[in-house]
Parts: structure tokens; sequence; C-alpha cells
């Protein structure tokens, strides 16, 4: 069933000993009479490849003279029965339906005509033509155009067209110049070409496209999908951007697709029946693994909780199984993994901060402002959060000293007494060095009953060498502790001996060493070792808490190369608890910094209720460091800007002062 010299990745397969005869008698009794044998129907056909259902359908008429599909329509009913009917027809047949179903009546449902012209290759786009031609008798690309218009519509025919080149030899010029094309049509444009997007990402072969977006990143500073964002709009981006994915990885587009089906309120049940049927004998195992390493949780398990009945059971079986229990790890994931290392160690960006030195910055000017905020009756809070929030953390400093120069009071203590709840909490934090700040935080994780290991984890994971000794010298300033004491004495085992590693502040800031890269990834792949002197843990720590991070890309890189895994995924598989949690923090943090912290935020807000404490955390932390470029990863992971997200998820004066360190939407 798998092309030739390829792995079959799908989940569902031929079935043994198939006799269509008897499946149609089968599926013949399972309907006769008073109501249906609803399990079996289900465990007949999602255990049959296509291609034996349509030999089925075929006995089933010869047998009885009825049209199977009519009967199990008149049989079944909703959810369930779509998703059965699906299965019977044909793929291109049925990718013909849902684009039928799509344009027809009011209103399109774009999002199914981007999903299937954006991911199908050219001989499903050619028979998915032929299909719609000989189901409807009409044309698809009049039916299309007739329904859609401007550059959609232009990009939409390109797609239908299906004659993207198929070649993997590669020119290098081209490749370049295809990335200097792009930047010019978009980024270095006044308006946007984007006819020259429409004829590069709608005919280039993937191969090629791939090293054009790593070009692209290297000129650029930033992703296509970035650009994308800024210089397109409407449902012309969408399909761009999802062209771009299915390039980079369709089996991520797919998982990414389905978990946004069933994430939330309600369940998109058009899209989770789409994808299952149509994926499950292509690369079902495929989606199944990136799902597992994106979403940290089984495809298998998120169906399980958001569908019920039979309904559930038919998707189950075309899941194929759950990776939470077995924990494999396929061959696309990894070259996904690999890809993404790979771009991670090629990568020039320029780390920005949203909140940067005020200009004609006057400290004394700035004191007085504060001081008329806070005296008398009321606070204007308003004036004290457009100062605060648009200094530096430097000139913060200064200000603190003209106050107290001034006024002869401590504008810290005046802040508090004015200030209340998450507002305070911010502003007072903005006020302290990020030394200072950063100490804090981690006091208040380890004092006290119970130890906040996240909040441990984030900082000690994610600051350099400098920020690591700067933190230890405000500690022991205000605490008159040392802070690897208090670590040590707050949490045991492994977990300690890993942060009291990184309290050291020791690691390496060399470049790669490929020789070394080798060695160091052979010595995380060994799992054969019983020495508990030199166990999993410790190998682990003395690598990922020493190394330096371009030397850390290439062992990761290697790792793969190794075990056919992700190292992110083999510890998630290996270990557990804080040990795992920590780990995972500095391999993601190396990976890409920018989007580990906005991850966090994602999570803070999502859901009921907002974490204030590591939301705040972060956007003062990270304001004059890269937050600029956390809002370019948070709208690239979630497809909404983290100002829109602060803006419905907080109020008032703290959703105020977060949104003006958020520094603007995107």
């Amino acid at each position: 069933m798998a092309p030739k010299g390829k792995v079959y990745r799908g989940s569902v397969k031929d079935f043994p000993g198939f006799d269509a005869s008897q499946d149609a008698e089968a599926l013949y009794n399972a309907m006769k009479g008073f109501g249906s044998d609803k399990e079996a129907i289900l465990d007949l056909i999602t255990s049959r490849s296509n291609k034996q259902r349509v030999e089925i359908c075929q006995a089933y008429k010869s047998l009885y003279g009825k049209d199977l599909i009519a009967d199990l329509k008149y049989e079944l009913t909703g959810k369930f029965e779509r998703l059965i009917v699906s299965l019977m027809r044909p793929p291109a047949y049925s990718d013909a339906k849902e684009i039928k179903d799509a344009i027809a009546g009011i209103g399109t449902d774009e999002k199914c005509l981007i999903e299937i012209l954006a991911s199908r290759t050219n001989q499903e786009i050619h028979d998915l033509v032929a299909a719609y031609k000989d189901a409807y008798e009409r044309d698809l690309e009049a039916d299309v155009v007739g329904d859609t218009s401007g550059h959609f519509k232009k990009m939409l025919v390109v797609l239908l067209q299906g004659t993207r080149e198929e070649d993997d030899v590669v020119s290098e010029d081209l490749v370049e110049q295809d990335a200097k094309d792009l930047l010019e049509a978009g980024e270095l444009k006044w308006g946007t070409d984007e006819a020259q997007f429409i004829y590069i990402l709608g005919r280039r072969s993937k191969q090629h496209l791939r090293l054009v977006f790593d070009e692209y990143l290297k000129i650029s500073g930033k992703p296509i999908e970035r650009s994308i964002r800024a210089e397109l709009s409407g449902d012309f981006e969408k399909l761009m951007l999802a062209v771009v994915k299915c390039v980079r990885s369709t089996a991520e587009y797919f998982a990414e697709r389905l978990y946004k089906a069933m994430k939330g309120l309600g369940t998109r049940d058009n899209t989770l029946i789409r994808i299952m049927v149509s994926r499950s004998e292509i690369d079902m195992l495929d989606i199944r693994e990136v799902f597992r390493t994106k979403y940290e949780k089984s495809l298998y398990n998120m169906i399980k909780e958001d569908t019920s009945g039979e309904y559930k059971k038919a998707l189950l079986k075309l899941c194929g199984g759950d990776d939470d229990a077995a924990g494999e790890f396929f061959p696309e994931a990894a070259q996904v993994a690999y890809r993404m290392w790979e771009l991670s160690a090629v990568a020039k960006v320029e780390l920005q901060g949203t909140v940067r030195p005020a200009g004609s910055f006057n400290d004394d000017g700035d004191a007085q402002v504060l001081r008329k905020a806070m005296k008398g009756l009321g606070t204007d809070e308003g004036a004290i959060i457009e100062v605060l929030t648009q200094r530096s953390n430097a000139q913060r400093q200064q200000i603190l000293k003209a106050y107290k120069a001034h006024y002869g009071r401590d504008l810290m203590a005046d802040l508090k007494s004015e200030l209340s709840g998450s507002l305070a909490k911010l502003i007072l934090g903005l006020m302290l060095t990020p030394a200072q700040y950063d100490a804090k935080q981690l006091r208040k994780a380890v004092e006290g009953a119970g130890t906040d290991e996240s909040v441990l984890i984030e900082i000690m994971a994610t600051r350099n060498n400098q920020e690591i000794a700067a933190i230890n010298e405000a500690y022991q300033e205000a605490y008159h502790k040392r802070l690897e004491d208090d670590l040590s004495s707050d949490t045991s085992g492994h977990f300690k001996r890993i942060l009291v590693s990184l309290a050291l502040g020791n690691r390496d800031e060399g470049p790669e060493n490929l020789t070394q890269a080798h060695e160091d990834a052979k010595k995380l792949a060994d799992v054969s070792s019983n020495d508990s002197s030199d166990s999993l843990e410790t190998r682990f720590l003395s690598i990922l808490c020493t190394r330096s991070y371009p030397h850390l890309r290439r062992v990761f890189q290697e790792f793969i190369k190794m075990t056919n895994h992700d190292v992110e995924h083999a510890i998630r598989k290996r270990m557990s608890g804080d040990v795992r949690d920590a780990f995972v923090a500095i391999v993601r943090s190396v990976k890409n910094k920018p989007a580990f912290f906005a991850d966090k935020l994602y999570k803070s807000m999502k859901g009921a209720g907002t974490d204030e404490r590591t939301l705040t955390r972060i956007m003062v932390s990270r304001s004059e460091i890269d937050l600029f470029n956390i809002r370019g990863e948070f709208i690239d992971l979630f497809d909404k800007s983290l100002h829109r997200m602060i803006e419905k998820d907080t109020s008032g004066d703290y959703c105020k002062a977060l949104l003006a360190l958020c520094g603007g939407e995107d």
C-alpha cells in the first residue's frame, strides 16, 4: 500500500484474508430488521482499507441489488453516519464531496478549501479534479473561481493545476534568488507583490522551498511565516501559511488542525472527520507522533476525552493506537525535529526587547510626575504606568535616586502604599534591577511551606552565566544567604544537583566541537549502563548543564541521527517529575528561548483563570531582553497575538501596564 521504496505510515491496512462478499453479507445482516448493529458496522469498516471498502460496495450491489452507501445513510445518524459514509468513498471522491459542500449554498467554507488544496500532492489534485467532474458533472476550477475572489482565488487556481515541481535536485543559486525575491516582494517593498508569493509558493518543489525558507530566515532574521502575517491578510494569508506549513511538514500541519478541532469548548467534527478519514492510509502514524511531541498528550487520548459513543470508537480505530502507552517515535517526527535543530543552529536572530531607554529622559521630571500621582486623596495609576513602563530599568534606578533626593522619601515604599494587587506586583517588579527581581522570585519559590519548582526551573534554566552571577550577588545581598545553599536545603536528589550545577553559572560559552558533540550524543543515547554513579540523569546533567548552546544544538542533532528520537521526547519517555521538567526547559531554551517563554505565557492565560504570577514575571523579566521576539513566536505558535490575549484575559490598570510592556499589537 505504500509507494515503492517508502515505509507505509498509515494506521489502516489491508485486512488479511479479505472476502468482499462475506463482508457485504455481514453488513447486510447488521442493518436488516429493527435497528442496526452499529458496533459490527464500525468494527468491519474501520478495519478494511479504502480499496477493500470499494470492493465491498460492489459486492453488496451484486448480492442485494442495493447501494451500500445509501443503506448506511438510512441506518446511521449524525456524526457517526458522516464518518462511516466518508470512509466508503474513494479518497478523491471524498475530497470532491468536501469541496462541493464547502462551496455550495450561501457562504464558503474557506478553511476546508485551504486544508485540502494546500496539502494534496499533484496526483491527488489531478484525481480530485477528475472525481469532481465525474460526480457532479461540473468543472472544479470554474466552481472555485465563481465562489472566491482576489489573490485567494488566484492561489487556489494555481494549486488546482497540480503542477508543483517534484524534482529533488535543487539549485543553490535559485534558492538564494527566490529567498531574495520573496524578501523584496514583501518586507523591502512599499506594499506587497502578491504575485511573486503566489508564483514561488505555488510552483516550487517542497525540497526547494524548505531551503528557500532557511535562506529567508538567514537574510531577513525572521521566519517566512512572520513576514506572510505582516504582508498578507484574510483568507489569502491563511492559505499561504497553510502552504508553508505543509511544505515544512504535512504531518505537523494536520496535527495542529486536529488539535484545534478539539481544544476548548465544542468540537469541529467536520474537520476531525475529514482529517481522520483522509490521512488514515497516508501518514496517520506520523501525525500521531508529531501530535504527541507538540501537545504533550496523545491524539488517541484527546479523541477519547472529546468525543463519545460509536463515533468515538470509530475515530479511535482510525487513530490506530495510543502513543501515551506505546511511546514509539516515528521517522517523520524525527525528521521534523532534526530540521528544527538545524534552523535553530543557522538562525541569526537579533533579540529585541519592547522597552527601550526613553529619549530626552529627565529623572527629576519623572520623579515629580510620580509624586504628584500619589499625593493627596486617590492615586493616578495611569500616570504611574505611563512613566514606569516607558523607561528602561537603568532609567528607573535613576528615578529612584532622584525621588529620594527631591522628596526625602522612598519611592518603592510609596508605590507599595498606593498600589495594590497584581498592578502593585508588576510595578514594584519593574523598579528592581533584573538580578534583584530574579533573586526575589527565587526566594519566594523556596521560602515557607512547599517549593515552587516551576519558578526555579524557569529562571535557572534560561539565564546566562553573567545573569546567574548577578543573581547570586543580589541574593546574597538581599537575604544574607547563598542561593546555592537555599536551593540545596529546599530540593533533593537529581533535581537539587541540576539546580546547584546551573547556579554555579559555569556553562561553557565556546562554539560547537563536532567530535565532542558526537561523543556527548553517544553518552546521552546509552541506555545500557547499570552503574549508579553514571546514571542517565547524571549523564544528562554533565552535558546539558555545562555545554554551550551552539554545542548542545549539535549534540541534539547527533542524538537524532543515532536514535531517531528527538532529545526532548527521549527525556519525557525516560524521566519524570522535576528532573524531566528541568531538562526539557533547558532543551527548549537551547532550541528557541523566545518560543519557550511564549509557550509559558500562553499557558498562563489559557483556560479558566489566569496565572498572574507567571504572566507578570515573564513580562517584567523579558521586557528589555527578547519580549519583541517572544511576541513573534507567540503569534506563530498560537495564531493569536500576545497583545490580544492579554487584553482578553486581564483587566483594569494591570491590563494597561501589561499592554504597555507588550509594546504593540501584531
